[in-house]
């Protein structure tokens, strides 16, 4: 399991458009992924759970990844949070 800190970095945070961005990335690998935040767990991979943390800029989240392709998905999804998804 690897466990990795990262920060909505982009101006309207974790909406719509990112979250369905980072669910169709997740899905791409086999891993199992979670979000934490604020000691809540959700599935990753589930665009309604995403919906649910209401991370806006600046939230800080805990990804965690298992699986057999851990270590390229724990790569591609924090360079999506650091690249603010995209948007400005």
């Amino acid at each position: 399991m690897i466990i990795r800190k990262v920060t909505v970095r982009n101006r309207a945070g974790l909406h719509t458009r990112p979250a369905a961005a980072l669910v169709k990335l997740a899905s791409r690998f086999r891993s199992d992924f979670f979000i934490e935040k604020d000691g809540m767990e959700i599935n990753a991979k589930s665009i309604i759970s995403v919906m649910t943390l209401a991370a806006p800029k600046g939230t800080k989240l805990k990804i965690k990844l298992d699986g057999e392709d851990e270590n390229e998905a724990v790569e591609a999804i924090a360079k999506l949070f650091e690249d603010g998804f995209g948007e400005p």
